[in-house]
């Protein structure tokens, strides 16, 4: 079996496949304290849960974008998983894909690993929008390749940074209101983030769209993606499991002789 993590700025997702099939998948906060030994007990309560066999897991991959975390995961994988782990991004993890951005430009592993699933799954002369701590617009080549894209603030940072920056305006729930015009403070506040946000994907979407000459295909991911999904028609696809399954295929392509 195989142990894929994905650790992003706010979450770390850990997933189970078995023969390219996610079993399961469980999400926790991403902190930079947490160490081996715990990650352990965490892991095995949950898989204890699930009846699966911890000692099944005979492969891991990693994708962090918090180094100090994928520190703590190769201890993990080294102790109590007896295998070397691969990391996205490092030396000794081969990628499906090809990177075509400016010499020394460092592209988040994140970013790469939903290239590889996505391609997998949809081909290539893509978008991929990926709601996560940033918004992120990632341009998949006809080939597969990574071409660059766009990094606007997430939702959820946008919100508590209004809120840290002015004390009377209260942080809210991004939701769709019934009304573009608010009558109160936190309606105003939620009209403005949802349809902000409405207008900033339609229109990096367009400007993307308006740059290239060929037809491009857009896939939502990450855990906004099915409420903005609800109001744009700019969203061809809304997949939740780009990124953990990127991680398997690249997994599986290091496996390859």
């Amino acid at each position: 079996m195989l142990l894929a993590i994905d650790v992003g700025n706010t979450n770390t997702v850990f997933a189970i496949f078995e023969k390219n099939k996610k079993l399961a998948q469980w999400r926790c906060s991403t902190s930079e304290e947490r160490t081996a030994d715990e990650y352990f007990v965490w892991l095995k309560s949950l898989m204890d849960l699930n009846n699966f066999n911890l000692k099944k897991i005979d492969g891991m991959i990693f994708s962090s974008v918090v180094p100090k975390v994928g520190f703590n995961l190769r201890i993990l994988s080294d102790r109590y998983f007896k295998c070397k782990p691969l990391a996205v991004g490092k030396d000794g993890c081969k990628l499906p894909i090809k990177v075509k951005v400016d010499e020394g430009t460092n592209v988040g592993s994140d970013r790469i690993v939903n290239t590889a699933g996505a391609f997998d799954l949809y081909k290539g002369n893509l978008i991929i929008i990926d709601f996560g701590t940033a918004t992120t617009f990632d341009i998949v080549g006809k080939d597969g390749a990574y071409l660059g894209g766009a990094i606007a603030p997430g939702v959820s940072v946008s919100n508590k940074a209004l809120h840290d920056a002015a004390a009377a305006l209260p942080y809210v729930d991004i939701r769709r209101p019934k009304n573009v015009i608010g009558k109160n403070t936190k309606d105003c506040i939620q009209s403005g983030f949802f349809w902000g946000y409405i207008g900033l994907i339609e229109g990096i979407i367009s400007k993307i769209r308006s740059d290239v000459s060929h037809k491009m295909t857009t896939i939502a991911t990450g855990g906004l993606a099915p409420l903005f999904g609800r109001e744009t028609k700019m969203f061809n696809y809304i997949d939740l499991d780009i990124t953990m399954h990127g991680l398997n295929v690249i997994y599986n392509f290091n496996q390859k002789k």
